[in-house]
């Protein structure tokens, strides 16, 4: 990707939406790698979900956090270890308790430095949001589950298994019925499959499928996806339904006598035809990888 098409990814703390009461999201503008952020409330605490990418932008979200809380305790967690979801929580050392999942704070500490290159060498607007980082280790790692009182209202968070990446979560705030998925579901947006053999395969098709059949099944009133506009629980099925063709065209393919450039092409076109509007077309490619090395013998 050219470096001048890649503009900063900021936050701007900008049209700020309550989606129930004392429940926020900083919306992310459909700005590339710039994810949706909430702030969510109870009586005693606040949870923040997402950090936004490097020291700069977490510091205006810890601001206006703090600001939110007026004196309530705060409360940091993450989706996923991927650098704009979370390589700004050393920010929020001494401010916050940052929680998160068993998994993802392995992914953070072993991938986390190779990440942490490879998107320096994206182009130099990441590379500047990206200095002075150093990457945060939580204060509580929970196994699957951990139910976060913050008041008069219990948060939810589940690691989802290995899905998007090996340390997704999601988090539910039942008494509002709003979940945030992280990179588990975009709105408007193709999948985003971090698929860069040998480096990176924790990326699963298959579990990912998994997770999505579970979470629409369960279903929620307002869902908060990693990127894009905030929705309803169509979200979660489309998601669904989009990597469900995705994995049945490829496997449909896999053995037959085309390589698989040639069926990556083919499905691309399919996948463009069906959702037109969708952003991330180069996405497509990436899951036919990954889901042709899953292919059943």
């Amino acid at each position: 990707m050219a470096e001048h098409t890649i503009p900063d990814p900021a936050v701007h703390i900008t049209d700020v939406r309550e989606l129930a009461h004392d429940l926020m999201v900083i919306p992310n503008r459909r700005a590339q790698l710039v994810p949706n952020i909430g702030v969510v409330g109870g009586r005693d605490a606040v949870l923040v979900v997402e950090t936004g990418m490097g020291p700069g932008n977490a510091e205006k979200v810890l601001e206006f956090a703090a600001g939110y809380a007026r004196g309530r305790r705060l409360f940091l967690t993450t989706t996923h270890f991927h650098p704009e979801h979370a390589f700004g929580a050393q920010v929020f050392a001494g401010e916050a308790t940052f929680l998160v999942n068993r998994a993802q704070a392995e992914d953070l500490k072993v991938k986390g430095p190779g990440y942490l290159d490879m998107f320096r060498g994206l182009g130099e607007s990441v590379a500047r949001r990206l200095e002075g980082v150093a990457l945060a280790q939580p204060d509580v790692v929970y196994d699957e589950s951990y139910d976060l009182d913050l008041g008069g209202r219990v948060v939810q968070l589940r690691a989802t298994g290995r899905a998007h990446s090996r340390g997704d979560q999601v988090v539910r705030v039942p008494d509002a019925d709003v979940l945030f998925t992280g990179d588990l579901v975009e709105a408007g947006q193709f999948a985003i499959f971090p698929w860069f053999p040998p480096y990176d395969t924790d990326v699963s098709g298959t579990r990912w499928l998994s997770v999505m059949r579970r979470l629409a099944a369960e279903g929620a009133g307002i869902v908060v996806p990693g990127h894009g506009e905030v929705g309803g629980p169509r979200l979660l099925a489309d998601v669904r339904d989009y990597l469900r063709l995705l994995r049945d065209e490829t496997w449909l393919r896999r053995d037959s006598a085309a390589g698989e450039e040639t069926i990556a092409a083919e499905i691309s076109a399919l996948m463009i035809e069906r959702h037109p509007h969708w952003d991330g077309q180069e996405w497509i490619e990436k899951g036919v990888g990954c889901l042709c090395a899953e292919h059943p013998a």
